[in-house]
């Protein structure tokens, strides 16, 4: 399943670099399925819709950092541990129950956003 935060995130900043799909992003700030992948035009969501890659979108969260669902794929095929939670200070870093996904389901999202 995805990672989320949580809201006892302190805006520390420390998840963010280390995300290799640059699922994280700071509070307030847009994102695109394009953002640190090598995704170009349609993209289909895990709920069938589809987006240009490059659309950018409302953020998440406008108060503290946000995990994308989409992109988020608990580091698998990169890392052995979700990184973000690995570095959180404060170990707001959980999985989204909201998102069951298994590990060959991650790691097929991992191919479609790093070509």
């Amino acid at each position: 399943m995805a990672i989320k935060i949580t809201d006892e995130c302190i805006n520390c900043g420390a998840c963010e670099p280390e995300c290799p799909n640059n699922a994280i992003y700071e509070g307030g700030v847009e994102w695109a399925m394009a953002d640190g992948t090598t995704v170009k035009g349609a993209y289909v969501l895990m709920d069938g819709s589809t987006m240009d890659a490059d659309q950018k979108n409302a953020p998440i969260s406008v108060d503290s950092y946000y995990i994308v669902p989409n992109k988020c794929t608990e580091c698998q095929g990169f890392h052995e541990e979700p990184q973000c939670a690995a570095v959180c200070p404060v170990d707001c870093c959980v999985p989204d129950e909201m998102y069951q996904e298994t590990v060959d389901e991650l790691l097929a999202k991992k191919e479609k956003l790093h070509i």
